[in-house]
């Protein structure tokens, strides 16, 4: 039983800040054009963390373009600025982007 617990805190206290940002990206309307694991309009979130992996100034990086937007990168389509996103979520949206390897 007390097994059981243990793991299931421990699955929960993992699960928990992933969903936390999943649920960010949702509510900033980011899902509008990137999926965790296909390409949208945009490309999916793990092949940008998949491009960025290694990179030490990646998270900042990624935040700039989820405010400024950004063009080139991932081809023609341009990625609008994010005005509505603050430099702090858009800090903690990069973050959890780069943990989707």
């Amino acid at each position: 039983m007390k097994r059981a617990l243990i793991t299931l805190a421990l699955t929960l206290s993992v699960a928990a800040p992933a969903m936390a940002d999943l649920a960010l990206a949702q509510s900033k309307n980011c899902m509008a054009c990137h999926a965790v694991d296909k390409k949208l309009v945009g490309p999916s979130y793990k092949d940008v963390a998949g491009k960025y992996a290694g990179q030490k100034d990646a998270a900042d990086k990624l935040a700039a373009k989820i405010v400024k937007g950004g063009s080139g990168v991932w081809g023609p389509v341009p990625m609008p600025a994010n005005t509505q996103v603050s430099e702090a979520d858009a800090k903690k949206l990069a973050a959890w982007i780069l943990t989707l390897k």
